[in-house]
């Protein structure tokens, strides 16, 4: 139910730790504009910075379309093989070098600055990122829509039971589906790129309480009225606001214990 952070969602780390926040980062200088010819140097700065006594490795780094803010790297036969969305292609040299100092440290295991995991985060969370990344969502990536028509519910009157209850009819429906499969990490979640709430399909069943799937709609309904905030470079996806709207819903503690034995 809980969205992951944006850093983790590209690095699968968390923040990095204290002891890593004491170390100050030497970044290349570069003209901007310049950083995507000189990627490559970026890298091996970078990789030497990180590991000072070990031999400096083949570099592949190219930039490819993915359907988001993607960035990978791997150790294959001695060559570091990177592979960063495009929409990074022309950033700044700066942030090009936050993300080869993160790439590098996640894959040695070294402790990441919290300079530049800051740096990083900042760029990814501006307004005009943040807008490109929501566009090559819509236009490159594809939804797997089920029905909203499940075998013993209809998320569509379910939507509009809640909508009449806590939203005055005033919230515009977006498509409806139960997932293509019986997910039971993701339970449910809203893609604001393609304005779609998916619920588990695990839930369309006849044992499912009514107040678990309608609090799970409702959830998802919340993240509509309470879109995703950015504060000091960091997402806040479950705002004061929408807690306190969730709070809202009657068979709140009901729900989330049946949640619990899923």
């Amino acid at each position: 139910m809980t969205a992951p952070s944006l850093f983790q969602r590209l690095f699968g780390t968390p923040e990095p730790s204290p002891a890593a926040k004491s170390r100050k980062p030497r970044t290349v200088k570069q003209p901007h504009g310049a950083a995507t010819a000189n990627i490559k140097d970026i890298f091996e700065h970078e990789y030497r910075e990180l590991r000072p006594r070990a031999p400096m490795p083949a570099f592949d780094i190219r930039f490819k379309r993915f359907t988001s803010l993607n960035t990978t790297i791997r150790l294959r036969e001695a060559k570091l093989h990177v592979r960063l969305s495009d929409l990074l292609e022309h950033a700044p040299a700066d942030v090009l070098t936050a993300i080869a100092h993160i790439l590098i440290a996640k894959l040695y295991r070294k402790p990441i600055a919290a300079a530049h995991s800051s740096r990083y985060r900042r760029f990814t969370t501006s307004t005009e990122i943040t807008k490109q990344a929501e566009h090559i969502r819509q236009t490159r990536g594809r939804k797997r829509i089920s029905t909203a028509q499940g075998l013993y519910y209809d998320l569509d009157e379910v939507f509009e039971v809640l909508n009449q209850r806590f939203f005055h009819g005033l919230m515009a429906r977006p498509t409806l589906t139960w997932s293509t499969q019986h997910a039971r990490r993701m339970l449910g979640h809203y893609d604001a790129a393609h304005n779609t709430i998916v619920v588990s399909k695990v839930f369309d069943r006849a044992d499912t309480p009514r107040a678990a799937v309608e609090y799970l709609l409702y959830h998802e309904m919340l993240h509509l009225k309470h879109p995703v905030k950015v504060k000091g470079g960091r997402r806040c996806v479950h705002s004061r606001e929408f807690q306190a709207d969730e709070r809202l819903f009657p068979e709140l503690a009901e729900a989330k214990a049946y949640l619990k034995r899923i």
